[in-house]
């Protein structure tokens, strides 16, 4: 029951994360789309200026999905394996 509640805490957490980086580039792109409709000729600075918030941004909700992934490996490592008991698993990592 812990185990399921922390494998989904760990998913909530990462999906808040990844709506929040997608939030925030929809924002990034509705402003840049803003200027761009205001000053036609400054696209191409508007464009540059926008890439790299948008990595960023991008790269913020890629090290949440890293951070669930650890995080759900590390959870797995306290579940013992199918078909073993736990002092036979004590055992055998003792040799």
């Amino acid at each position: 029951m812990q185990l399921g509640i922390s494998y989904l805490g760990v998913f909530l957490g990462a999906g808040l994360v990844l709506i929040g980086g997608a939030y925030g580039i929809s924002r990034l792109s509705s402003s840049a789309l803003d200027g761009v409709a205001r000053q036609p000729e400054a696209a191409g600075s508007l464009q540059t200026m926008m890439i790299i918030p948008a990595a960023m941004i991008e790269g913020l909700g890629l090290l949440a999905l890293v951070i669930a992934l650890l995080a759900v490996l590390s959870l797995n490592k306290g579940v013992p394996v199918a078909g073993t008991s736990p002092a036979v698993e004590h055992a055998a990592a003792s040799h």
